[in-house]
């Protein structure tokens, strides 16, 4: 399916689009971080991940990470930038598709329970339970009385995972309505991120508002001392993503974990009784790299 975006500019009149490019035009220009100290900063805090995920599995601990936001905020390449240097088995990240009707008749919380970590495990939810409290809410997927529900259990939901000891953070990320369309624009044209929007996509777009409102309301019900919401910036994305993993490292009282001490040899061991089968006996791949150097 082909997606058109429309200059929502063009659309009003002279005086009016005249006035937005003033008031753009008056906006305090932001300093961005320099390529060069972005990079240092970043791989920083990588390390200090991999100190939090060596604590959480000695300690036993167990850390959930809520990313929610606007479509196009940045939750996505964050979380990409946390778990690069993470153990696939310690760190995992649950992004649950749509319910399929099977699970449309469970209690709303029972398919977001079963990705909950063990001990000594890290889940980052890529989208959460929240999705009934933005998505649902506004596309009309749930009923009133299922969206009333939810508002009144998620904060004892949330008691109950926090007194059970489970660490839990939750970040939403906000994003401009001019950044968000600019992204979608180049995502449009980008051949391997295409796949990132969609036409469900737009109606944050359409409904801006509606979907303002409505994370308003969630806000109100939710941001509860013992479980508060963290709001990260995200115009900028090398400045969120910095901002909110240095955030959810200053949250957590770990500390580096001693590891065992590994010794190699200074060759690689060989006996003399081992003989490596002919190597045309094995299907190897081709030498694609070959042929883009011309050899």
């Amino acid at each position: 399916m082909e997606i058109t975006f429309v200059d929502v500019s063009t659309t009003t009149n002279n005086g009016a689009s005249a006035k937005a490019k003033k008031k753009k035009s008056s906006a305090p220009d932001v300093r961005k971080i320099p390529a060069g100290v972005y990079q240092a900063e970043l791989f920083r805090l990588q390390t200090e991940c991999v100190k939090l995920q060596e604590w959480v599995r000695h300690s036993g601990a167990r850390l959930v990470v809520i990313f929610e936001g606007r479509d196009g905020a940045g939750k996505g390449g964050t979380i990409k930038r946390i778990t690069e240097y993470l153990n696939p088995r310690v760190a995992r990240i649950a992004a649950l598709p749509a319910p399929s009707d099977r699970e449309r008749g469970q209690w709303y919380y029972q398919r977001y329970i079963a990705q909950l970590p063990a001990k000594g495990e890290i889940v980052l939810f890529d989208r959460s339970w929240y999705n009934r409290a933005g998505v649902e809410k506004v596309m009309g997927f749930c009923t009133p009385q299922e969206y009333t529900l939810f508002l009144r259990q998620t904060p004892i939901f949330e008691h109950m995972l926090i007194d059970d000891g489970i660490l839990l953070r939750k970040y939403w990320f906000s994003v401009s309505e001019e950044e968000q369309l600019r992204r979608f624009r180049a995502r449009r044209g980008d051949p391997v991120r295409q796949w990132k929007l969609s036409t469900m996509d737009l109606q944050s777009l359409f409904r801006w508002e509606d979907y303002s409102r409505a994370k308003d309301e969630m806000m109100v019900h939710t941001d509860i001392p013992a479980s508060p919401w963290y709001v990260v910036e995200s115009d900028i994305k090398r400045h969120a993503r910095l901002n909110m993993m240095a955030h959810l490292l200053s949250t957590i009282e770990y500390h580096d974990v001693e590891q065992p001490k590994v010794k190699l040899p200074k060759h690689p061991i060989a006996s003399d009784n081992y003989i490596r089968p002919p190597r045309e006996l094995s299907t190897y791949v081709d030498d694609y790299v070959a042929k883009l150097i011309g050899h």
